[in-house]
């Protein structure tokens, strides 16, 4: 792998190019951290944590419950949702103070093998629930939304992916973390910090409008909102921004 610069740089020709210099996110020691800080917030000595780095105060999702509690008060209190790459419960713990008073929470997480099948021995109690693919959640949870926060931009064919999950007819999308600056789509190097955890891998930078114009025929922008995160590339400033899109009748 060249040079060690935590953060995001490069501007690859594809993905397969940034596979090859890169570990990749599917490794067990990513999951051996996250599930580490995970299972110290389930118990009570944090109260949330985000990429396996654990805070106690968990102010960065008020945009995002801002948009579960919209989608909340459409469906008579209640909220199912189906968290696409959603690790441990990230989200989800972070969350749930907020939606203690809703009437129904089914709060379920579509992830990798590995992570199901730990979030099902270890996490899986009350609201939260662990699924292997969006078709089985789909089946037995019948999700109001699908929540991608943090995620899209770390698949390889995102609008690909974007528009096999339109077909669900998902009433809200909700995206939140994702980066978006004013120039073109961008395949980037993500070197993770090592006291978070030693991995690499590809990840996207989108370009705004385009992200936006993609949506247009099927579904209304409701909200908008910058979330905590920024990042400088070598010619570009980015911003991570979160949208709530809504079913166009």
């Amino acid at each position: 792998m060249t040079g060690k610069i935590y953060g995001f740089s490069g501007n690859y020709s594809s993905w397969q190019e940034i596979q090859e210099i890169s570990t990749g996110y599917d490794t067990s020691r990513i999951l051996d951290k996250v599930k580490e800080a995970a299972l110290k917030v389930k118990s009570g000595e944090a109260l949330c944590e985000r990429d396996s780095i654990l805070f106690n105060e968990c102010e960065y999702v008020q945009p995002l419950i801002r948009c579960l509690l919209h989608i909340a008060s459409c469906n008579k209190n209640k909220l199912r949702i189906l968290d696409f790459g959603g690790s441990l419960g990230s989200s989800y713990y972070a969350c749930r103070n907020s939606l203690k008073h809703l009437d129904e929470l089914s709060w379920n997480i579509v992830e990798q093998k590995h992570f199901v099948d730990c979030g099902k021995q270890l996490f899986e109690e009350g609201p939260l629930k662990f699924y292997y693919s969006i078709d089985e959640c789909v089946q037995m949870e019948n999700p109001h939304l699908i929540l991608f926060s943090g995620v899209i931009q770390y698949l390889e064919k995102p609008y690909e992916f974007l528009e096999q999950v339109m077909k669900y007819n998902f009433k809200f999308i909700l995206f939140d973390r994702t980066p978006f600056f004013d120039v073109e789509d961008r395949m980037t190097l993500q070197i993770v910090p090592p006291e978070i955890y030693e991995a690499s891998y590809p990840a996207w930078f989108f370009n705004l409008d385009k992200f936006l114009y993609f949506f247009r025929t099927k579904y209304d922008i409701i909200d908008a909102f910058d979330s905590f995160e920024s990042w400088k590339l070598e010619d570009a400033q980015s911003q991570n921004k979160g949208f709530l899109f809504k079913k166009s009748i």
